[in-house]
């Protein structure tokens, strides 16, 4: 939704500049995110997003017990839990164990009882849609180690077997290509000894010879056709359990069987949904059921890594049951937050009621209407650090034809530091204080004036705490009819104010010389999205509807 502002992630950037591409190319959207989904490295000093970094898994957990599962078992319980927890084949929610005989309250069906209490057989239960495993001819022996006596039930599924068959067949291909064979390949770098088995395997299977293409081997050239025979065939051909011809009779290829069943159906909950099947990786009954009860997914934490120097910037803690992290650089706490405003919608605001008595919508007033010079907005920028900056905007000029033209102020201004409300000595504190710097009056309330004495836009409007509030104006033609998008750099510098110690008199707090404060400086840019612009007819129409 429009006004807002996104922040550009130069990823995507072939350049040595990196600057963003033009905001009006739709293929522009995939390099600009929103503040809280981007990253920051402390060691490049860039900016990063969920599309560049390095993913890594932390560990594997059950969400339903959270327990956390061991990266050797996850493959052999195929990504699902061992343990007592089962999702509901009919409304996916988690089943419990109940004995044989629950007690019985009037209205004929079973109601789980509050302990597993009871005989043998016990079956899996569902609260919610009164859902149980005897249906479908399910039943356990014990309350507990209910996935290892199911274990028996999804083995002999057509797909574990075919999964199994699969395995088999790359099997002795896999070892014979993870040996390594050191009188043709070249000395192995430090990348190729991390290899696994698996890559070795598609690398060897990649470069198998193919009918009618030439095969090129500068290490061992003056034995190509003896290699090109040795290898020839060597993994045999691959032949499915069942033909492709046999789908139908699994009960889902289409078939007669599965017309008739339809013909036959009175309601529509006799049939099976497509999310109720979509967790099969078989082809399944059409018939509701039919359905067997699934073990929950794990899930699994993840780490990420910037691509370029491989330093952490999102670990997890290591336990299942905590939500916190251990190292979390998020760029919401380095970067300072733009949001953008119309000052006629943050009027309408104030005044209680005002929109509903008068029966319009606050946002018709946050239009661009073409033909006008001064379509006013306000940029408010937020200061994470804990240190004051010095602010410069830069939008980009544009050259690609549209009618517009923005201005901001290009003179830098402050932003005073973050801290906490109760930190603020005083009210001048809270709302702003003067800027002798910059010579404006940056007490609260308080605005600059023209030379006819009317209220500026284009300048800093407001200054509180750690927010500084600057206008800005757009100057439509009146012949554009568009959205008004536009890229700005952002340029801020600080100086810490905790210097560091220096290295003479380490150690001796009463010889420490404190050095002297490090000044930075970064820059990145943004795109800003104001909106479509109307003609003034379109305007009076859409205030009025």
């Amino acid at each position: 939704m429009w006004p807002n502002i996104q922040y550009y992630c130069p990823c995507f950037s072939t350049s040595s500049i990196q600057s963003p591409p033009p905001p009006i190319l739709a293929s522009s959207s995939a390099s600009f995110h929103s503040l809280h989904n981007l990253y920051f490295c402390e060691e490049c000093d860039a900016i990063r997003c969920n599309r560049c970094v390095s993913v890594e898994v932390s560990g594997y957990y059950c969400p339903n017990c959270l327990f956390e599962v061991p990266s050797a078992s996850v493959r052999a319980e195929k990504n699902r839990c061992a343990r007592n927890c089962f999702s509901c084949p009919i409304c996916r929610a988690t089943l419990t164990v109940v004995a044989s005989d629950p007690p019985d309250d009037g209205s004929g069906r079973p109601v789980a009882p509050l302990n597993n209490v009871g005989e043998a057989p016990y079956f899996l239960y569902c609260n919610y849609c009164r859902w149980d495993s005897s249906e479908v001819g399910i039943t356990f022996e014990k309350p507990t180690g209910l996935a290892a006596q199911l274990q028996k039930y999804e083995d002999s599924a057509p797909d574990s077997l075919e999964f199994e068959r699969l395995k088999e067949h790359f099997e002795p291909f896999l070892r014979t290509s993870a040996l390594p064979s050191s009188s043709h390949l070249p000395a192995l770098t430090p990348h190729h000894l991390h290899t696994s088995s698996v890559t070795a395997a598609a690398s060897a299977a990649l470069a198998r010879d193919i009918s009618g293409v030439g095969k090129y081997n500068p290490l061992v050239r003056s034995r190509s056709g003896r290699d090109r025979t040795a290898n020839k065939d060597e993994m045999p051909e691959y032949k499915s359990r069942v033909e492709v011809g046999l789908f139908g009779q699994l009960g889902g290829g289409g078939d007669d069987v599965d017309v008739e069943l339809l013909r036959r159906t009175e309601t529509a909950g006799e049939i099976a949904k497509l999310e109720q099947r979509w967790g099969n990786s078989w082809i399944s009954s059409l018939r509701t059921s039919e359905l067997r009860p699934l073990r929950i997914p794990l899930h699994s934490k993840v780490s990420k890594r910037c691509p370029a120097c491989r330093h952490i910037l999102i670990k997890p803690e290591q336990k299942a049951q905590s939500v916190r992290y251990k190292i979390k650089l998020a760029a919401a706490n380095y970067l300072p937050a733009l949001t953008v405003a119309f000052p006629q919608l943050q009027a309408a605001k104030r005044v209680v009621g005002k929109s509903q008595s008068s029966g319009a919508d606050p946002k018709n007033a946050s239009v661009m209407v073409a033909g006008m010079t001064n379509n006013a907005f306000q940029l408010a920028l937020t200061n994470p650090l804990y240190d004051p900056i010095q602010v410069r905007l830069s939008p980009q000029r544009v050259t690609d034809g549209r009618g517009f033209q923005v201005s901001l102020p290009l003179a830098p201004f402050s932003i005073g530091a973050f801290a906490e409300a109760w930190e603020y000595d005083d009210d001048e504190d809270m709302f702003g204080v003067d800027d002798d710097e910059l010579g404006l009056d940056g007490g609260r309330g308080t605005r600059e004036k023209d030379s006819r004495g009317r209220a500026k836009t284009v300048g800093v409007l407001e200054k509180r705490a750690n927010v500084t509030v600057v206008g800005g104006e757009v100057n439509v033609h009146r012949t554009y009819r568009g959205e008004v998008k536009f890229n700005m750099l952002v340029s801020y510098t600080y100086r810490s104010d905790d210097p560091l110690p220096s290295e003479d008199g380490a150690g001796t707090p009463s010889r420490t010389v404190a050095k002297t404060p490090e000044v930075k400086t970064f820059s990145f840019y943004t795109v800003v999205d104001l909106g479509p612009v109307v003609s003034r007819d379109d305007k009076g129409d859409f205030e009025t509807s």
